[in-house]
């Protein structure tokens, strides 16, 4: 900050020398030549022989004051409006590379590719503020997350060495130990698929498969979970061809589910419907859970926000942000409507596609 008004104030201090230094030979220089030539008119001395001595050197005279005249305003014109700002672009990119993304260069009036410059350089600065202030969040958030578990794991670790402890205590121990190594486990999956997802910008691996047949298959997986809590299950769907990533769609019928599921009390209603509108398929994952707010449907897809009231329900707030990047990579939505205490309801829309 010291090294930056430094600079600021010493290119304000060179612009107005230069223009003393101006002023300073115009002032001094005209009346002098002025007094000169009439004290020689003046003193007697014959108009002829002044002009004899004097006219010969008047019009170099005029011609160097011409020509610093103009160098003069010329240098001020260029470094108004080429050099200042190329200076106040350099030590901006200077204090970039330094790590400070809060700089901005004023826009001044200046030639217009050079304003242009300015404001490409602006804009670039705030990306890059953008994506630090996004990692710095992704590194607190990450860290926060994988603190819980692993200080879980080191406390009941610690328990477990106590020679006096009872085998039933030694047995819930243990398995908070290993619920807690398979939260990590499930955490850094989700991140690095995260991770590859969000570098990914074309789908590849493409194939010709039911997608009926896809979400009924996830069903049956999930069923420990939904025959747990006796939920009772309404399927209607629509047979269809859909060309695209198999893997990927399981993910999204999986994570859908799952958050489905999850927040669906005992004895609640879940149901998957699939129809197709003219070239979009639409499927509809719905539960009679406890459903979500306004602010909370605002965040939903948001990395780590995690929406748990229940403590012994696990999650780490990933499962929705995977889906909604699925869904983008294949040119699809995703819409939600809820209502608290009544339920909620993901619509997935995506283009069907020739093979």
């Amino acid at each position: 900050m010291i090294s930056k008004n430094f600079t600021k104030y010493f290119q304000i201090l060179l612009y107005w020398l230069t223009l003393l230094v101006f002023f300073f030979l115009v002032s001094s220089l005209i009346p002098m030549l002025t007094g000169y030539f009439v004290s020689l008119l003046t003193s007697g001395t014959d108009k002829h022989e002044v002009f004899r001595i004097f006219g010969p050197n008047f019009p170099r005279l005029m011609s160097f004051l011409s020509s610093l005249a103009f160098s003069i305003a010329l240098s001020l014109f260029l470094w108004s409006k080429i050099l200042c700002p190329i200076g106040s672009i350099s030590l901006a990119a200077k204090q970039v590379a330094d790590g400070d993304f809060s700089v901005h260069v004023p826009n001044s009036k200046s030639l217009q590719a050079f304003c242009e410059l300015t404001d490409n350089f602006n804009r670039m600065v705030q990306e890059l503020n953008s994506i630090e202030s996004l990692r710095n969040d992704f590194v607190t958030t990450v860290s926060h997350e994988f603190k819980t578990p692993l200080a879980a794991i080191e406390g009941y670790a610690t328990l477990l060495q106590d020679p006096s402890l009872s085998e039933a205590d030694r047995n819930e121990y243990t398995r908070i130990i290993i619920d807690s190594t398979r939260q990590l486990t499930t955490m850094t999956g989700n991140i690095l698929l995260l991770s590859r997802l969000e570098k990914q910008e074309i789908v590849t691996g493409r194939t010709k498969f039911s997608l009926d047949e896809q979400i009924r298959q996830a069903i049956l997986l999930l069923e420990p979970l939904w025959e747990k809590k006796h939920l009772n299950l309404d399927v209607d769907l629509t047979a269809c061809k859909f060309y695209g990533n198999c893997e990927m769609l399981q993910q999204v019928w999986i994570n859908l589910l799952q958050n489905a599921i999850k927040f669906t009390p005992a004895g609640g209603m879940l149901s998957a419907k699939l129809v197709i509108t003219g070239d979009k398929v639409r499927v509809s994952i719905r539960d009679t859970g406890v459903g979500m707010d306004d602010a909370t449907m605002k965040r939903i897809f948001e990395k780590f926000y995690s929406r748990n009231s229940d403590p012994n329900e696990k999650g780490n707030g990933l499962g929705l942000s995977i889906t909604k990047r699925i869904i983008d990579l294949m040119h699809g939505t995703i819409e939600v409507s809820s209502q608290v205490d009544e339920g909620s309801c993901f619509t997935v829309i995506l283009p069907l596609e020739k093979a």
